[in-house]
């Protein structure tokens, strides 16, 4: 995981058949579900929702880019943990950094990032409101003091 000192959010997740291939692996495509699950479970776990953000506050964070390093397969009924942090956050742009890691044997799975721009319901460009920038603050630690900036 990153050496930043942010706060990390661990989510758990057991692989379903239905996630593999005929070679029995996890399919590439899941491990970005996963990312979602975990970046949906941090903020659930900083004491909002996605669902909150958007209904309450015209607040959408679109994803505009996504990563993944693979590093080694999952397979069916693995449980996998999901750790989750902030690596960057700007007044309309946040980045947050993932590590995948299977229970069993702690072997790092995947590595990635995604990075999404805070938008509008009608898609325009906006400012991340105040309550959320705190607490991604609080939650990204000091030693990413020096990347967290206005756009």
């Amino acid at each position: 995981m990153s050496k930043e000192k942010g706060r990390v959010c661990e989510t758990r997740v057991r692989v379903r058949y239905a996630e593999t291939d005929q070679m029995g692996v996890v399919y590439h495509a899941n491990y970005l579900v996963w990312f979602e699950i975990g970046r949906v479970e941090m903020l659930r776990q900083l004491g909002f929702s996605y669902r909150d953000m958007e209904q309450k506050d015209d607040c959408f964070i679109a994803v505009v880019d996504a990563r993944c390093r693979y590093k080694a397969p999952a397979r069916y009924d693995d449980e996998i943990i999901v750790r989750t942090h902030l690596k960057n956050i700007r007044e309309s742009v946040i980045h947050f950094g993932y590590e995948l890691v299977r229970v069993l044997d702690e072997s790092v799975l995947a590595e990635g990032e995604t990075t999404h721009v805070v938008i509008d319901k009608e898609m325009k460009k906006r400012s991340l409101p105040e309550k959320y920038m705190n607490v991604f603050r609080e939650a990204a630690g000091s030693s990413i003091g020096s990347t967290i900036n206005k756009s």
